[in-house]
């Protein structure tokens, strides 16, 4: 048995709501991207919903097929953890999984979300004018943490972004870890924040604040990946996906992500987690945001490179030396890049492939510039 698959362009969720709602019938499935597809089918399998990208930080996507019943499951888990249904607002692009649950979770309440231009910059006051639209009784959204950062910024000063904020029942921020200050700053302020864990593979965030959503199994494998089970998974997972980050289960058995798994350096025979170094650098008051790179190094094989954006630039930069207790030889050899902003992808996380060709171009211009003096 085959549907037919209709692929629809991501400038228009409102199309993109109503042909997912004939997809959780199974009358269609559906593909949402944002360029043009030469090699898709006129028809795919009657098990398949959705056909969507992933979200990697290298921008290299894979496509993956998603159920109903995979999806539904994941929005009824949603919509339990959270407390009952609830309009929702939508700031992160459809083409990926987190934009397309918000519509599905939508659906599944049939309420009607507020949309926003996804196609265009992220601000605190256009969210907050978009929330402000919302009027139903129970409101969430979800975000990526560089959106949650630019809110955090504005809430300390801008009272209508931080009244709007407090109207959430749950604000939802997931796709990679996001700054700890910046959650504690704004949970504070009175926003719930709900730190997220999930993949495309499971068909978006299935692990709230360390906590599965129901239905969901959490393990880890012998060399310390997560391995998510359930009913959400992709199709073609044969019963556990095995995902490529560190965990560990707490006696309680909330989940703690540690880091990536190929994010592991050897320097001098010792390994370090560049997630660990993020983590580390995160937890200084006076840091916005910081991505950490694996550098090649004569000495030890390997260290790292820290590109660190400042909250201002008056604040004083983090102590290498400080860095070298925490981390050893590893971070003797590091080097630091104040920066003003990262690069980004469209799905709202850093560009690591472009970060490391500009460092490597830099790099580059300072030995031609050596090269010259010498």
């Amino acid at each position: 048995m085959s549907k037919p698959l209709r692929v629809l362009p991501s400038t228009d969720p409102v199309a993109a709501l109503l042909a997912l709602g004939e997809a959780l019938e199974n009358r269609l499935a559906v593909h949402i991207c944002d360029h043009e597809h030469t090699n898709l089918p006129d028809e795919v399998g009657d098990e398949v919903a959705v056909l969507v990208e992933s979200s990697g930080s290298t921008g290299r996507p894979k496509m993956f097929e998603l159920s109903a019943d995979a999806l539904l499951a994941s929005a009824r888990a949603t919509e339990a953890a959270l407390g009952g249904p609830g309009q929702w607002l939508l700031c992160l692009p459809i083409t990926y999984i987190a934009g397309l649950q918000v519509l599905i979770r939508s659906l599944l309440a049939d309420t009607q979300p507020v949309l926003t231009n996804t196609s265009m910059p992220f601000t605190a006051e256009g969210f907050a004018r978009a929330a402000s639209l919302m009027k139903g009784e129970r409101r969430y959204t979800s975000l990526v943490p560089a959106q949650l950062g630019r809110l955090a910024s504005a809430a300390g000063s801008d009272d209508f972004v931080l009244e709007q904020l407090r109207r959430f029942d749950a604000i939802l921020v997931g796709g990679q870890a996001p700054n700890p200050n910046m959650v504690t700053l704004l949970r504070n302020l009175g926003v719930n924040v709900v730190v997220t864990y999930g993949s495309t593979e499971t068909s978006g965030g299935c692990v709230y604040d360390g906590v599965a959503l129901k239905g969901v199994g959490i393990g880890l494998l012998e060399d310390g990946r997560i391995a998510i089970s359930g009913p959400t998974l992709a199709n073609g997972l044969k019963g556990e996906w095995q995902s490529n980050d560190l965990g560990a289960l707490e006696p309680d058995g909330k989940l703690v992500v540690l880091g990536r798994a190929d994010r592991v350096i050897i320097s001098g025979g010792l390994k370090l987690s560049l997630d660990w170094v993020e983590q580390w650098i995160t937890a200084h008051a006076q840091v916005q945001d910081v991505v950490v790179l694996p550098l090649d190094n004569p000495k030890f094989g390997q260290s790292f490179v820290a590109f660190v954006v400042y909250k201002n630039a008056d604040v004083p930069p983090i102590n290498p030396e400080h860095a070298v207790q925490q981390f050893g030889q590893a971070a003797s050899t590091a080097v630091w890049a104040a920066v003003s902003k990262l690069p980004m992808l469209s799905n709202g996380k850093p560009d690591l492939e472009g970060l490391k060709q500009d460092f490597m171009e830099f790099q580059e211009q300072v030995r031609r510039e050596n090269g010259k003096e010498n």
